[in-house]
C-alpha cells in the first residue's frame, strides 16, 4: 500500500509543477503528517524532490527529472473505460485503479498536451442521472461487478413486477449497464439472455462454476435491441390529444422521449382554435392519467373514450378537493 502511495506521489509531482502537502493528503486520503513522512522517504531514496515554503510553496521535482512509472498494470488498463466517469468508477469500486491509470497516462504526455488535458478536466464534468430523481441503492453492485470481471456464475433471489413477484435465478453474468443512474445486470439463464435491475436483487451468491460466455455476444448491440423491444412491449396502446401551443412546446419537459417524438411526428396543422392534434403511445390508462395531467388545461384527451372519462373524473375530484366555497 505504501509503495503504491509513493508511486502516486511521484506521478502527481511529474504531472504538476508544484503540489502542496495538503493537496497530496486530500488526493491520497491520508494525513498531512503521512505525506511529510513519504516525502522524506522519497528524498532518502535519491528522488530529487524538494519543498518550497510560503503561501505559494509546495513540493516539486528537480527540473528535468523523469521516472519511468507510467506502465499500466492489467487492472489499470481494464479500468481505462471509466477514467472520465468518477461516479461510475466509485460505484464499481474502481476509484483507486482509475486514479492510478489516469495519473500514469497524464505523466506520459508531453507538457503541452498534459496542460490541455488538465484544462478539459477542469471545464467539463459528466453527471449521468436525470433531474428530480434519486439513484436506487444497489447494495450488491460491487459483488456483481466482481463476478462479471472474473466470470463466475451468480445465484440470486429477485423481485420482479410479474407474478410470482419473488423468483430465484442462476445466471451467467455477461455485462453491466448504467441507465439513467440505475445499474442493470445482463445475464444468461438457461438459453435466454435477460436483464435484471441490480437494486431488486435480494440475496446473492457467487458460484465457483465459470461463465459460459457466448463468443459472439455484443453488450452494446444487445442493449440497443433490448430497449427497442422494451418500448414496443410497453407502449401497446395510444392516445389522441388536442394541445394548445404552450402545452405542445412543453412536451419535452413533461413527457418521456417516445411520447414527445410521436407527438412531433403526428402533429397536424393548428385548427381554428389554434390547437394541434397529436397521437402518442401510452403504457396503460393507470400510467397515462397522471402523465397527461401534467400537461394541465392546455391539453385535452380526445381518445380513447375510457381514458378521457378517467381524466375527467380525476379533474372533477381534484376540483372538489380544492373547492374554496
Amino acid at each position: 500500500m505504501r509503495a503504491s502511495r509513493l508511486m502516486s506521489i511521484l506521478l502527481l509531482l511529474q504531472t504538476r509543477d508544484r503540489v502542496t502537502a495538503e493537496e497530496l493528503a486530500a488526493q491520497l486520503e491520508v494525513s498531512v503528517r503521512t505525506v511529510y513522512r513519504d516525502m522524506e522517504s522519497l528524498a532518502a531514496a535519491g528522488i530529487p524532490v524538494y519543498g518550497e515554503p510560503g503561501h505559494d510553496g509546495g513540493y516539486r521535482l528537480l527540473d528535468g527529472f523523469r521516472a519511468r512509472l507510467n506502465l499500466l498494470t492489467t487492472d489499470e488498463a481494464q479500468s481505462l473505460q471509466f477514467t472520465g466517469l468518477p461516479g461510475v468508477a466509485a460505484d464499481l469500486g474502481l476509484t483507486g485503479l482509475v486514479t492510478g491509470a489516469r495519473l500514469k497516462l497524464m505523466s506520459a504526455l508531453p507538457e503541452e498536451l498534459r496542460d490541455r488535458a488538465g484544462r478539459i478536466a477542469e471545464r467539463f464534468h459528466l453527471d449521468t442521472p436525470g433531474w428530480y430523481g434519486e439513484e436506487e441503492p444497489a447494495r450488491h453492485l460491487t459483488t456483481v461487478a466482481d463476478a462479471v470481471w472474473n466470470e463466475h456464475a451468480l445465484h440470486f433471489t429477485y423481485i420482479r413486477w410479474a407474478k410470482p413477484h419473488i423468483v430465484t435465478r442462476t445466471a451467467d453474468p455477461l455485462g453491466l449497464v448504467l441507465k439513467s443512474g440505475n445499474w442493470y445486470l445482463v445475464g444468461r439463464s438457461g438459453d435466454q439472455i435477460r436483464t435484471y435491475r441490480i437494486s431488486r436483487i435480494m440475496e446473492l451468491e457467487v458460484l465457483d462454476e465459470p461463465v459460459d460466455r457466448p463468443a459472439d455476444f455484443d453488450l452494446a448491440a444487445y442493449w440497443a435491441e433490448y430497449l427497442d423491444d422494451f418500448e414496443q412491449r410497453r407502449h401497446h396502446d395510444s392516445a389522441t390529444l388536442l394541445l394548445e401551443g404552450r402545452a405542445y412546446d412543453r412536451l419535452i419537459e413533461l413527457l418521456e422521449p417516445a411520447a414527445v417524438n410521436a407527438a412531433r411526428a403526428t402533429a397536424t396543422a393548428p385548427g381554428p382554435d389554434g390547437r394541434v392534434r397529436v397521437t402518442i403511445p401510452i403504457e396503460s390508462f393507470d400510467r397515462a392519467v397522471p402523465d397527461l395531467l401534467r400537461l394541465g388545461a392546455g391539453a385535452e384527451v380526445v381518445a380513447p373514450e375510457e381514458l378521457r372519462q378517467r381524466i375527467a373524473a380525476e379533474v372533477t375530484a381534484m376540483a372538489r378537493a380544492y373547492r374554496t366555497t
